[in-house]
């Protein structure tokens, strides 16, 4: 397994498939950031055609056990980001 690309590579694939500057693909993605993070964190989703979908999800609340004690314990509600890969990806990653 080989290694996450970092920012500063991504940085530069990025540069490079679009063929400007890093300065300019850093703003991209940097952008393209804050969009998905604006939008999930109000309830909402974003499609990445070809990668997947990101979107937050509503968890109730519910009765969860302290693996070290045993102890039965509430949780209170909360959300929870999820991402669902898109069949071009798996189709794409199951080929190679």
């Amino acid at each position: 397994m080989t290694k996450p690309l970092t920012k500063t590579q991504l940085v530069a694939a990025v540069a490079e498939a679009m063929e400007t500057d890093k300065k300019t693909a850093t703003a991209a993605l940097d952008a393209i950031a804050d969009i998905i993070t604006s939008e999930v964190a109000k309830g909402g989703a974003v499609t990445l055609p070809g990668v997947g979908k990101i979107f937050c999800r509503e968890r109730p609340e519910r009765m969860v056990r302290n693996p070290a004690t045993g102890e039965q314990i509430k949780k209170d509600a909360d959300r929870q980001v999820k991402v669902t890969i898109a069949k071009a990806l798996k189709d794409v990653v199951n080929a190679a």
